[in-house]
């Protein structure tokens, strides 16, 4: 929602600030690599050494904010920055983001077991109930080694680079939690089930914004001197847009991972078999990942559409203000595209998956969809980046009319 006044002026010329929104999505968001790999070779062919970053504001949830810190820590170098994206990408296995071997998987799998069937009489075990089905301990010493968060400050320090803001939810007190990093001193902001808090940006921040409900565990994080338990910033984003409306973004691109017929009912069976596990968390988390954004562009169009009756002279005063806003999302489905595949999986999780009842030779709806979000193989995570690619340049004529003014 377009609900915050500009702020001051950061010496980028009188051009439009330009806000990145990078949504969540598990594995999925290995696309926005590859969306921002296309972007930046229609913006500069010839890859000159002095283009400067064309995202003024980056905003991540839960992988996408990997991806957003990832972009943040290199401004000063955009096209080595998304190189070195995809590549990390690319050469990713499901071992550098969570524990996959046979004994953990064993031992958490016992661990829940025991509960279920003891707990009811034993209530002191639940202190040692594990706290999600999966360890993804690996992916926080993968962003430890990997990304510079000093280099972020000076990226800030020396307008290479206005903001970066990461969104999280805190299930201590329900809200939505948005910490932001900016080169200017900008007044944290408040609305209902809402809250920003200015910070140093760290590798916690993003195991929390990344932590998907049942499945990674929560991150505490301290904030306003307590500690909050955090997750995956994607539930309860009511308006994934405002944080870099608030961070003063004038244009907004947002780089999506939901294609736009995942949900459709397709043929219906007259007499469906009840729903598997892997179908129930399927859809769990495409609930959850949903693109809220895009009902949040619906908005902002209707506002913009409504401010632009309004006189001149009185938008002037008023702190609403129109946004103009692209969007890049997946021409095909992704959940089809993690069947394919499957086997690329670690023996022990594929077997778990198939457990839970997701089957490349039987297709059913929502089992793909959670092999999407947890298939960290580079076989599927290289798909998803040339897909990404392949969808920008296809847009070449809207993604060169929107950076437009800014590169002029």
């Amino acid at each position: 929602m377009p609900d915050a006044p500009p702020v001051a002026s950061d010496g980028r010329g009188g051009r439009p600030r330009i806000g990145l929104i990078l949504t969540g999505g598990g594995a999925r968001a290995a696309y926005q690599a590859g969306v921002l790999s296309g972007v930046l070779e229609l913006l500069n062919p010839d890859r000159r050494r002095d283009f400067r970053n064309p995202f003024d504001i980056v905003c991540g949830t839960s992988a996408g904010a990997i991806n957003a810190a990832a972009l943040a820590c290199r401004a000063h170098q955009p096209h080595r920055a998304v190189d070195h994206l995809c590549n990390l990408w690319q050469a990713l296995h499901t071992a550098d983001i969570y524990y996959s071997d046979a004994a953990r998987l064993m031992r958490t799998g016992l661990q829940w077991l025991g509960m279920l069937g003891l707990g009811w009489i034993r209530p002191q075990l639940s202190r040692y109930a594990p706290h999600s089905l999966l360890d993804n301990e690996p992916l926080a010493s993968l962003l430890g080694r990997t990304l510079n968060f000093s280099r972020l400050q000076t990226n800030l320090d020396r307008g290479h680079l206005s903001a970066l803001a990461i969104t999280a939810t805190a299930y201590t007190t329900g809200e939505h939690l948005t910490f932001y990093q900016a080169r200017q001193c900008i007044q944290p902001w408040s609305r209902t089930l809402r809250r920003a808090v200015a910070c140093a940006i760290g590798v916690d921040h993003l195991m929390a914004s990344s932590a998907i409900p049942f499945v990674f565990p929560a991150r505490a994080i301290l904030t306003g001197g307590s500690t909050l338990w955090c997750g995956d910033g994607s539930m309860r984003q009511l308006a994934p847009i405002s944080p870099a409306i608030h961070l003063g973004a004038e244009r907004v691109f947002v780089v999506g991972t939901n294609y736009r017929d995942e949900t459709s009912p397709g043929i219906r069976d007259l007499d469906p078999p009840y729903p598997n596990l892997a179908q129930v968390a399927g859809h769990t988390l495409s609930n959850i990942f949903l693109d809220g954004v895009s009902m949040d562009m619906e908005r902002m169009e209707r506002i913009n559409e409504l401010l632009a009756r309004i006189p001149a002279n009185r938008l002037k005063s008023d702190s609403l203000r129109p946004i103009h806003t692209l969007m890049i999302a997946p021409s095909q489905s992704l959940d089809e595209l993690a069947l394919e595949h499957l086997d690329e999986l670690p023996g022990a999780v594929r077997t778990l998956f198939r457990v839970l009842g997701v089957s490349p030779r039987r297709i059913e709806p929502g089992g793909g969809a959670l092999a999407s979000y947890l298939l960290f193989e580079s076989g599927y995570t290289s798909s998803l980046i040339a897909l990404g690619r392949a969808d920008s340049l296809k847009q070449a004529e809207k993604v060169i009319a929107f950076f437009k003014e800014w590169s002029a």
